[in-house]
């Protein structure tokens, strides 16, 4: 028998299979083949062309498709080798772009994980300002959750473990783990922001500070409860309703002691 490797014999990269470490304890490990991760990217980009504007030009599109396959390429190989035995030249070479490329997108390392942090802003930005007159702060964070746990939820139970991976990850990266806190700093201050332009009072007011922390405590919320949920194995059909509810539950709590300032902000106008 040969000692030659012919190339067809090789494993390709849609074949590797990697065990996604999702939990502390030796059992947490899920195998998964780059081929199934990168059915989950390609769903996930299918998602992100439904909200895509109609008058979004081509060369829009695809600076987006390729903003998005680097970060795509970049989870994959950060999940499968971790953060910090990952360079940003590997990344360029299995994205098939250039470095210089790859910060053009990202400023930093970091930003390739928390991709979706201009999004998350913006979004939270429109659901309070063009909220209406009988929405609440509440009830627009908690619908801007919602539309945000419903894109996750078409994913399917099938691509849970990469979640899962993904929050392991950085738990296990202080580098992350400090960006994260940054990304929470930055729409915390959207919300105050927004919340303080919607209801006609100067953001440098405790009351917009506080309010904006309670209302980034809902997005906490659904996060906790997605990844609680996830581990008890609950069914499909049940999965979204759940974390819903609980969110909701905690909404319903902070909308009473916000309907008394918001009053007093009314009365005085």
């Amino acid at each position: 028998m040969s000692s030659t490797t012919r190339e067809d014999d090789r494993p390709t990269a849609a074949d590797t299979v990697v065990a996604l470490a999702t939990g502390p304890g030796p059992g947490d490990h899920v195998p998964v083949t780059r081929a199934q991760i990168a059915d989950a990217m390609g769903h996930l980009r299918d998602l992100h062309e439904q909200g895509v504007r109609p008058d979004e030009g081509l060369r829009e599109r695809k600076k987006r498709l390729t903003r998005q396959q680097i970060s795509d390429t970049a989870t994959w190989m950060f999940v499968a080798r971790g953060f910090d035995e990952v360079r940003v030249a590997e990344i360029a070479a299995e994205a098939g772009v250039s470095e210089k490329t790859v910060f053009n997108y990202f400023p930093t390392k970091e930003s390739l994980v928390f991709d979706r942090t201009d999004d998350l802003v913006a979004g939270i930005r429109a659901a309070l300002t063009e909220r209406g007159p009988d929405e609440s702060p509440t009830q627009a964070m908690v619908a801007f959750i919602e539309r945000e746990c419903a894109f996750f939820d078409e994913l399917g139970p099938e691509f849970r473990p990469m979640f899962l991976a993904f929050l392991r990850l950085i738990d296990e990266t202080p580098a992350l783990r400090v960006a994260q806190q940054g990304v929470g700093a930055q729409m915390a201050d959207a919300t105050r922001e927004a919340l303080a332009e919607s209801v006609g009072v100067d953001p440098r007011d405790p009351e917009p500070l506080v309010a904006a922390h309670a209302l980034m405590g809902l997005w906490e919320v659904q996060s906790v409860s997605r990844e609680r949920h996830i581990r008890a194995g609950t069914p499909q059909e049940e999965f979204l309703p759940a974390v819903l509810e609980e969110t909701r539950r905690a909404a319903r709590l902070l909308d009473a002691g916000l309907s008394g300032w918001l009053g007093r902000v009314d009365a005085g106008r």
